[in-house]
């Protein structure tokens, strides 16, 4: 064996761990704005340091890249019920915790607005300059009766956990908000 076969293993290591640095992943299941705007700081904070970066929005994550009021399109009773429950809209999330009827996204909206931090909507379009590619799941599109005429322009793919889970093997940094 040679030193130039015995680089060759170490060259190929290299390279995949250089490849692997560079792409982050996250599943966003939650559809809470404090979550939402954790993902997307995250999502954003990556992208801009020339990283790529994959967004899978499924269950109640999806509300966060729905069209403001829209609602089911589902011919059932039940996924409609879901739909009509889960209107879309980046504005229309609540909070995870102190909620209270919406009162305390109220105030959470107006310390962000003083403190000129971006709410939802403004980060959702950042992420999406930066080149941060969006997917909204088809599996929950489908079981919540959510079309995809609802989903807001950008989104980049519709596709399932497959797709997800090739983008997150070569991921250094995958994570589930």
């Amino acid at each position: 064996m040679n030193a130039t076969t015995q680089l060759e293993p170490a060259v190929a290591l290299a390279e995949l761990q250089e490849t692997k640095a560079d792409k982050v992943t996250l599943v966003v299941l939650s559809g809470d704005m404090d979550k939402a705007m954790a993902a997307l700081i995250i999502a954003t904070g990556a992208a801009a340091m020339g990283m790529q970066v994959t967004m899978f929005f499924t269950f109640w994550g999806l509300n966060i890249i729905r069209k403001p009021g829209t609602s089911s399109s589902a011919k059932d009773w039940l996924r409609r019920a879901f739909g009509t429950l889960n209107k879309g809209g980046a504005e229309t999330l609540p909070l995870s915790r102190f909620h209270f009827g919406g009162l305390g996204t109220k105030m959470m909206k107006k310390v962000m607005v003083d403190n000129r931090m971006p709410g939802i909507a403004e980060l959702l379009e950042t992420a999406q300059d930066l080149g941060v590619k969006l997917i909204a799941c088809t599996t929950t599109l489908g079981m919540m009766g959510i079309g995809k005429d609802t989903l807001i322009d950008g989104v980049d793919q519709l596709a399932g956990v497959t797709t997800y889970l090739a983008e997150a093997k070569d991921g250094a940094v995958n994570l589930f908000i």
